[in-house]
């Protein structure tokens, strides 16, 4: 039997109810569409996370010629690299991160979701609706990252859409169109980075881009100008994707559960803890794959060399052998070692500054705003891999 139909659009909506049933099936199963293990439970999923005979091992997209650009971006990324490669390009990013840039930024992500949340306010006026996806979802971290980054005002627009279009790559059943627009977008996202980076070793500033121009470690090493471009590139991938998720599945689950929002409402102290249950409750990635460099046993199967096995993040966030009752909302839940910012090596690195955005979004709407109400159904994207919505239509009260 196929444990899961990634193309059954019940599932996309919402996978949930078929994670349950697989996981009492096994915890580990195999997907002949696919090609690969799935693991389901938090145990199995955390394994293969931190398995270090479980390695993301990147193969260039065929043909290559068709997908330089994208073969590029993730060949010289640390996501897709195992140590020491990893190591080495870890510590020259996290040296760049240690010289303070979040805790710079925080003041100014917390003032910048206020005016985003203001400007809503103001248009919505009690009675209008207005799309919290795109009037301060997808702004703000893509605002953050090129704040971070020094990318200039002008060109701020683009970074959202060619981020969209590569990240299509990632689905299952894609067509030529969607892979040829994720090829032109790295192109384009590529070569505007070796501007910008030519400019920051003419000019160097403030910002995080000098700092990875410039960065060397104690062995004297530094990034590649591709290691340096993919870098920027995968901070914006995954930084501001995840957020954008995590802020429309969260809203929405407080929609949803009006309960836990007016909770929250009234004990905006809760809101550290609210913001991991929300990425436990509907993960914003739902699948991470990983290729065994040895015969592994994984969950009482054997995953042979060179076979792929994914985590099902979401599957794992709603485990009932980890979560007293893992499919209700509990803004105060604090026994919560969700698997969604990933483990092991590749724990994200930018989940400190998700978390400060986070924060900053859901504090500045509880805050400014008296009332939050849905106005229309909110639209779900139709992918199943990076799951978040496309639409969030709600009437704002001040």
């Amino acid at each position: 039997m196929t444990p899961l139909d990634l193309t059954d659009p019940a599932v996309v909506a919402d996978p949930y109810p078929a994670f349950a049933h697989a996981r009492t099936r096994a915890p580990v199963q195999w997907h002949e569409e696919l090609g690969l293990w799935l693991a389901f439970t938090h145990a199995e999923s955390n394994a293969v996370l931190r398995d270090r005979r479980l390695g993301r091992i990147w193969r260039d997209r065929e043909p290559a010629e068709r997908f330089g650009s994208f073969n590029l971006i993730h060949r010289n990324a640390i996501l897709e690299m195992e140590p020491p490669d990893h190591t080495r390009l870890r510590r020259l990013v996290s040296a760049a991160f240690a010289r303070g840039h979040v805790e710079r930024l925080r003041p100014w992500v917390q003032a910048y979701a206020r005016d985003l949340v203001d400007g809503l306010v103001e248009r919505s006026a009690g009675g209008q609706p207005v799309d919290v996806l795109s009037g301060m979802a997808e702004e703000l971290p893509v605002g953050v990252i090129a704040e971070l980054l020094g990318v200039p005002q002008a060109d701020r627009p683009l970074l959202r859409p060619w981020s969209n279009a590569i990240v299509k790559m990632y689905e299952y059943g894609r067509t030529a169109e969607v892979e040829d627009a994720a090829e032109r977008a790295a192109a384009e996202f590529v070569a505007h980075l070796r501007g910008l980076a030519a400019e920051r070793r003419r000019a160097p500033g403030e910002d995080l881009l000098t700092h990875l121009v410039t960065v060397r470690d104690a062995e004297g090493d530094r990034l590649t100008e591709d290691e340096l471009v993919t870098t920027c590139i995968l901070l914006l991938n995954a930084g501001h994707e995840a957020t954008v998720n995590v802020s429309g599945n969260g809203l929405l689950a407080l929609l949803e559960h009006p309960d836990q929002l007016r909770r929250l409402r009234e004990d905006p102290g809760l809101l550290p803890t609210a913001i991991e249950e929300l990425m436990r409750f509907d993960s914003p990635l739902q699948l991470f794959e990983r290729t065994a460099t040895a015969d592994v046993e994984v969950g009482g199967v054997t995953v042979r060399q060179g076979q792929k096995v994914a985590a099902l993040l979401g599957s794992a966030n709603r485990d009932p052998a980890v979560f007293a009752d893992p499919d209700t909302l509990d803004v105060g839940r604090t026994d919560n070692p969700h698997v969604s910012f990933g483990a092991g090596v590749h724990f994200c690195i930018g989940a400190p500054l998700a978390r400060v955005e986070l924060q900053a979004s859901f504090g500045a709407l509880l805050a400014r705003t008296s009332s939050i109400e849905p106005a229309a159904p909110a639209r779900r994207r139709p992918e199943f891999v990076i799951r978040g919505l496309a639409e969030l239509p709600v009437v704002l009260n001040r």
